[in-house]
């Protein structure tokens, strides 16, 4: 074999060798970056929460679907979209099923935005303190 054909065939290895280290490492890569809370281990975040309703009713979220401020949903920066959470007004102690369709809160130092209906149904005005618990 040439030398021309010995550097073709080293290239060729050397791209097959990273497509397998980079179809490994980045799909562990996003898992990693999906972890859902920022609190660690038992998937519990604590911190401020918004809502957000009329505003941006029947607009598209991240997901794609169009928000309904009457369904019980809510916005979070890193939970994936789909995710379903346990949310649960500290005030009061209720608590309401929501899921992450949408990204944000991006200001204020809030932690999740939950639709009109989620956060009438925990007896939130406009920011209260809140647990989430994502679930399995």
């Amino acid at each position: 074999m040439n030398e021309h054909n010995q550097r073709h065939a080293l290239l060729r290895r050397t791209r097959r060798a990273l497509g397998l280290v980079s179809s490994i490492v980045l799909p562990a890569t996003l898992a990693l970056a999906a972890i859902p809370l920022e609190a660690g281990a038992r998937n519990i975040q604590t911190g401020q929460a918004s809502w957000y309703g009329p505003g941006f009713h029947g607009k598209k979220t991240a997901s794609g679907e169009r928000f309904n401020q009457h369904a019980l949903t809510a916005a979070h920066r890193s939970l994936p979209l789909g995710t379903r959470a346990r949310v649960t007004n500290l005030r009061n102690g209720k608590a309401i099923l929501v899921k992450i369709n949408d990204r944000g809160p991006y200001h204020g130092g809030r932690v999740i935005d939950l639709s009109r209906a989620a956060a009438r149904h925990l007896a939130m005005g406009g920011i209260g303190r809140v647990r989430i618990e994502a679930m399995p």
